[in-house]
C-alpha cells in the first residue's frame, strides 16, 4: 500500500454542498476569500484546491471548529466570471483529512492528507448493491434526478467504491449524512448508509400513501354528507322544518340588503363558507354559528333620532330631577351643538358625588330626554379585563365583553350607556379593566373599539357614555382624564323637602298601591324624617322611610276594612311609624367645654361634624393620638403641637408642660378611618383649650390646614361641610380667608342659617371659638 501524502493547497469552504470522488460538479464562489483561493490554485498550484463543507451555513468567516475535517481535494476543470461571482466546475479527485488551517493571502490554507478506501468482503458488497438497487425501484421519485444507466453500473465493471459515492451523490440526502458518507472509508459502511436512508425513505413514503387514501375517503365521506345535507334540506323545506343553514341563508340575505360595514359582510360571507364546510353536529360548528348571530345582531348601523326640542328636553330632565342644574346644562348644551353642527362625537361623562343623590337614575332620564335605548353595567369589583373587552373565539363558551354585548341589548349604534361605580373597578392576574376601558372612555380613539370576540372594530363614537363614581380619588389618572368631570352634590333640607314631596311619595304610593287613596305628606312630617331618621347626602334612606311609613298605612287599611279613609302623616305619625328617632335634632356639643373643638369633615357620604377632644396628664411630654387616623391626620396633629409648643408664651402657657405632661388627641368614632389635613386648625384650638382651661363654643365649628407659622391654609368640600354644619345645629363656622370664592357654592338657605367667617391665621379662630 502507498503511503499516504500530505497536500498544502487554498482550501475552498462551501455552505450546504458535500462533494464526492469521480462526480464533476459546478460552484458559485462569492465570498473573497473564496474567490481569492480560486485564483491562487489556478495561478500557482495547477489548478489543484481543497473542498471542505461548513458546518452551519450562516456563519461568513469560519473557523477550524467550523468546518467538517473530511473533504476532497479536486481539480478546477472550468472557470468563468459572472456579475459579482465566480462559477468553477470541478472534478473531485480523492478524499482528504483537513488539518492545520491558516490564512495566506488573504484566503484559508491548510494541509489535506489523502485517505484510502477500504474495501470490505465481495459477497456482503454484491448484497448491499442489490438490496439498493431493489430499494429504489420501490421508493417513487427517489431516483428521479439519478442518471439511468448508473444503476446498471456493477454489472459493467464499475466498483462498488464509485458506485457508492455516485449514490451519495445523486440522491437527496441531507448535508450530516452526505458528510457521514464522505467521511466513511469503509465502503460497505458507506452502501450500508445508502441502504438506511433509502429504507427511511420507503416507510415515509408507505406513510404519505396511507395518509392519502384517509384523506381521500374522508373527502368521498365529505362530499357524501354534503349530498344527504343537500337532500335532508329540501326534505326539512318540503315539510315546512327549519334548519340552521337557512338561518345561515337568512343572515347572509340580511347583511347584503342593509348597509353594514364592508369588512363585517366579508367576516359573515368567510364565516358562513367554513360553517357549510364543516358537519353541523360538530362544537367548532355551534361556535361559528353563535359569533355569525353576535356579528350580525350587534347595532352597526341602526341609530335613534334624537329629540331636537331643547325646551321638551329641559322639562323632562325638570319632571324627573330636582336641581342638577350643572348636569342638566351641560346635556342641553349638548344636544344644541349637535343640532347645530350635525355631527358630533358625543361626550364622556362622569357624575360624581355622595351616593343617593341621583347618578344612576340620571342616566335614565338623560336617556328619555334625549330619546334613546339606555343600558346599564355595572363595575363594581369587576377585576377581569375580558368583561370588558370580551374572550377570544379560541375558548369555549367565549363571549364579547359587555360594552359590545350592552349594545346588542340595546340594538341601536347611538344608546345612553351608563358604567355605573366605575371607581369601584378592581384589578388582578386577570388584567386591569380600568385599562382596558381606556379605549373605549377615549372619543379620539373609540370609533374603532377593538373586541376579541368580534375580531372586528365597532364604532362607539355616537354612544353617550356616562360614568358614576363617588370618589374620583379611586379613579386612575389616564381614566380620569378622558371623562368630563361633573359633580353631582349633596342635597340641602329643602331640596330633599321639594324631591320627597315631588318624587319619593308619589313613586312610593304607586308602588305600594296607594295611587287611588287620599294620603298625605305634611312638609314638617318629611322634614321630622329629614332631620331625626336619617343623616345622609343623598336621600336614598329618606325614600326607603317614606316607603316604611306607606306600608304601614297599606297594613292598617287592609286590617281596618276601611279603603276611603283618609291618612295625613304627620310627626305624631312619623314616630308611631318608625318608632326611636336615630339621631337628635342637633348632633353638636350641647354646651361650652374645655379641650373640646368641633371640626368640619367631608367622607364619601357627603359632609360630617368632627368633634375633637384634647386632654392632658402627668408625662414625660409624649403626643396620644387615638381614632383610626390615617399618616396625613397625624401629621396634622404633630404641627398643630409644635405650632403651639413654639408659640406657649404668647397663648400664656407654661413652656414645662410640654415636658412634665402627655398630651392626647382623641377623635370619637374611633372605628371610622379618618385622614386629611383639614381638622389642623381645630386641633391646633383643641390644644390651647386643653392647656390654658379655656372653654370653647359649642356652637363655633372650623376647618382649615394648619401650618407650623400659625397659617390658615385652604381645604376642599366646603358645601358638604356647611351643610353638615346647619344639619347638626352649628351657628357659627370658621373658614380659610382662601376659600371665600368657594362660597357661591354653598345654597341661599344655609348661609341664611350660618355665621360664616373667613381666618388668616389661627389667632382669628381663637378670638371666636373663646368668645374673647
Amino acid at each position: 500500500m502507498e503511503e499516504d501524502r500530505v497536500l498544502r493547497l487554498p482550501l475552498l469552504i462551501t455552505r450546504g454542498l458535500v462533494l464526492f470522488p469521480n462526480n464533476v460538479m459546478a460552484i458559485d464562489a462569492a465570498r473573497p476569500f473564496s474567490v481569492k483561493a480560486i485564483e491562487i490554485s489556478r495561478a500557482e498550484c495547477d489548478s489543484l484546491i481543497l473542498i471542505a463543507t461548513q458546518k452551519s451555513p450562516e456563519i461568513e468567516t469560519p473557523t477550524m471548529d467550523d468546518i467538517f475535517d473530511t473533504g476532497v481535494v479536486a481539480k478546477i476543470i472550468h472557470f468563468s466570471e459572472q456579475k459579482g461571482y465566480v462559477r468553477i466546475k470541478v472534478n473531485p479527485i480523492q478524499r482528504v483529512k483537513i488539518s492545520n488551517l491558516g490564512e495566506e493571502n488573504e484566503t484559508y490554507v491548510c494541509e489535506g492528507t489523502l485517505l484510502e478506501d477500504i474495501v470490505g468482503d465481495h459477497k456482503e458488497e454484491v448484497a448491499l448493491v442489490r438490496n439498493i438497487t431493489t430499494m429504489l425501484e420501490k421508493v417513487d421519485g427517489i431516483a428521479i434526478n439519478m442518471p439511468k444507466s448508473l444503476i446498471n453500473q456493477f454489472s459493467k465493471g464499475v466498483s462498488a467504491t464509485e458506485l457508492s459515492d455516485s449514490l451519495a451523490h445523486y440522491l437527496p440526502l441531507p448535508v450530516e449524512r452526505k458528510q457521514a458518507i464522505l467521511g466513511t472509508l469503509d465502503v460497505n459502511q458507506r452502501l450500508r448508509l445508502i441502504l438506511e436512508y433509502l429504507g427511511d425513505e420507503k416507510e415515509i413514503a408507505e406513510l404519505d400513501r396511507r395518509l392519502e387514501a384517509e384523506v381521500r375517503r374522508a373527502a368521498e365521506k365529505s362530499q357524501k354528507e354534503y349530498f344527504l345535507r343537500e337532500k335532508m334540506k329540501a326534505i326539512k323545506t318540503e315539510l315546512g322544518e327549519s334548519d340552521d343553514t337557512g338561518s345561515i341563508e337568512k343572515m347572509l340575505k340580511r347583511v347584503e340588503e342593509n348597509p353594514y360595514p364592508d369588512y363585517v359582510k366579508a367576516k359573515v360571507k368567510s364565516e358562513a363558507k367554513r360553517y357549510e364546510m364543516m358537519p353541523q353536529s360538530s362544537l367548532e360548528a355551534s361556535m361559528i354559528l353563535n359569533y355569525l348571530d353576535w356579528l350580525v345582531n350587534t347595532p352597526w348601523y341602526q341609530m335613534t333620532e334624537d329629540t331636537d326640542d331643547l325646551k321638551r328636553v329641559q322639562a323632562i330632565l325638570d319632571e324627573d330631577h330636582y336641581g342638577l342644574d350643572k348636569v342638566k346644562k351641560r346635556i342641553v348644551e349638548y344636544l344644541a351643538v349637535k343640532k347645530m353642527t350635525k355631527s358630533l362625537k358625543a361626550p364622556i361623562l362622569c357624575f360624581y358625588g355622595p351616593p343617593g343623590v341621583g347618578k344612576t337614575s340620571l342616566g335614565k332620564s338623560i336617556a328619555r330626554a334625549l330619546g334613546r335605548k339606555f343600558f346599564k353595567s355595572a363595575l363594581g369589583g369587576i377585576s377581569d379585563e375580558a368583561e370588558i373587552r370580551g374572550h377570544r373565539r379560541t375558548y369555549v363558551g367565549s363571549m364579547p365583553g359587555r360594552i359590545i354585548a350592552g349594545m346588542k341589548k340595546c340594538g341601536t349604534a347611538n344608546p345612553v350607556f351608563l358604567l355605573d361605580e366605575v371607581d369601584k373597578l378592581a384589578s388582578s392576574y386577570k388584567g386591569d379593566p380600568a385599562s382596558a376601558l381606556l379605549e373605549v372612555l377615549d372619543p379620539e380613539q373609540n370609533f374603532a373599539f377593538n373586541d376579541n370576540y368580534l375580531e372586528e372594530p365597532f364604532d362607539l363614537s355616537n354612544v353617550l357614555f356616562i360614568a358614576t363614581a363617588n370618589q374620583i380619588e379611586n379613579i386612575p389618572g389616564p381614566l380620569r382624564d378622558r371623562m368630563e368631570m361633573i359633580e353631582v352634590p349633596s342635597y340641602t333640607e329643602i331640596e330633599k323637602i321639594h324631591i320627597a314631596t315631588e318624587h319619593l311619595v308619589p313613586k312610593q304610593m304607586l308602588n305600594n298601591g296607594l295611587e287611588n287613596h287620599k294620603v298625605y305628606f305634611e312638609q314638617e312630617a318629611l322634614l321630622y324624617i329629614i332631620r331625626r331618621y336619617t343623616r345622609e347626602a343623598g336621600v336614598r334612606q329618606l325614600d326607603r322611610l317614606v316607603g316604611s311609613c306607606c306600608r304601614k298605612i297599606v297594613v292598617d287599611i287592609l286590617s281596618s276594612g276601611e279603603k276611603d279613609k283618609e291618612y295625613t302623616v304627620t310627626i305624631d305619625l312619623v314616630k308611631e311609624f318608625l318608632g326611636m328617632e336615630k339621631f337628635e335634632d342637633s348632633e353638636k356639643e350641647k354646651e361650652d367645654q374645655v379641650g373640646v373643638v368641633t371640626g368640619l369633615a367631608y367622607t364619601q357620604y357627603g359632609g360630617d361634624i368632627l368633634p375633637i377632644e384634647v386632654t392632658h396628664f402627668k408625662g414625660k411630654g409624649g403626643l396620644v393620638l387615638t381614632g383610626s387616623l390615617g399618616d396625613v391626620m397625624k401629621e396634622s396633629s404633630s404641627i398643630a403641637l409644635d405650632y403651639v409648643r413654639s408659640n406657649a408664651t404668647k397663648y400664656g402657657i407654661d413652656p414645662n408642660i410640654f415636658m412634665n405632661e402627655d398630651i392626647h388627641i382623641h377623635f370619637p368614632e374611633g372605628a371610622v378611618p379618618k385622614d386629611g389635613p383639614s381638622a389642623g386648625v381645630a386641633i391646633t384650638l383643641a390644644i390651647i383649650s386643653s392647656l390654658t382651661g379655656r372653654k370653647v363654643k359649642s356652637s363655633v365649628a372650623m376647618t382649615g390646614e394648619v401650618t407650623l407659622r400659625g397659617k390658615a391654609f385652604p381645604i376642599g368640600g366646603l358645601r358638604e361641610k356647611s351643610l353638615a354644619a346647619a344639619r347638626s345645629g352649628i351657628t357659627t363656622i370658621i373658614i380659610p380667608r382662601d376659600n371665600e370664592k368657594n362660597l357661591v357654592e354653598i345654597p341661599t338657605e344655609v348661609k341664611e342659617k350660618l355665621n360664616i367667617i373667613l381666618m388668616d391665621t389661627v389667632d382669628d379662630a381663637i378670638a371666636i371659638a373663646f368668645g374673647e
